[in-house]
């Protein structure tokens, strides 16, 4: 049974926040929303979290998980971005975009594209994800909560906790965080290649 979390979205209670990265650090699998739709998130290392991830959505091993950080500071540590480039993404952040880069050394190989190499960053502006974030240390694992054969994602956090009570280990709910996923830009050959459209205003890239 998923622990389920009531909090606020623009003023996150640190007590709750805290205990989700408690929970996080011992391999817990949760479902927290941003500033696009509600995702599934994870440590960075949990094997069993992305094993989990990938079950829920049934995804093979081509999809890009994306690391969720709070600052380009984190971010530059786990993907290698160019001048044009960072200045391209630091323009459009925080907000919703996924930027799919060359991965550092830093990312485990299981998060990389198998043949790619790369991985997917993006920097929320949502006070819990930045909250969570900023206390767990590092980024986090992160997987649009879009289930198989569904068109869009859950948007209420007490309908995630009754359809995946069984599979999740906490549920963080602030409310309706809407159903638009994130914009998706590949800069992984140097130039923008917009991959998805979704809630971030893609004209700046094309």
């Amino acid at each position: 049974m998923a622990k389920y979390f009531d909090v606020h979205p623009d003023n996150p209670q640190p007590r709750a926040i805290r205990q989700v990265a408690d929970d996080l650090r011992e391999d817990a699998l949760i479902a927290y929303p941003t500033d696009s739709c509600y995702a599934l998130g994870c440590r960075l290392g949990s094997r069993d979290g992305v094993d989990r991830i990938r079950s829920i959505r049934r995804l093979d091993n081509r999809h890009h998980f994306t690391l969720v950080c709070q600052d380009f500071a984190q971010l530059g540590q786990f993907v290698r971005i160019d001048n044009d480039v960072f200045r391209s993404i630091k323009a459009a952040t925080p907000g919703s975009y996924t930027f799919i880069l060359p991965a550092t050394r830093e990312v485990p190989r299981m998060l990389q594209h198998p043949k790619k190499k790369t991985v997917g960053v993006r920097i929320p502006d949502h006070a819990v994800t930045q909250a969570l974030v900023a206390e767990l240390g590092e980024p986090l694992l992160s997987s649009t909560l879009l289930l198989p054969d569904e068109d869009e994602p859950m948007t209420q956090g007490w309908e995630i906790k009754d359809r995946l009570d069984h599979v999740l280990d906490a549920v963080v709910d602030s409310g309706d965080c809407g159903t638009e996923p994130t914009t998706v830009v590949d800069f992984s050959g140097g130039e923008a290649e917009i991959v998805r459209r979704g809630a971030g205003d893609t004209s700046r890239f094309e």
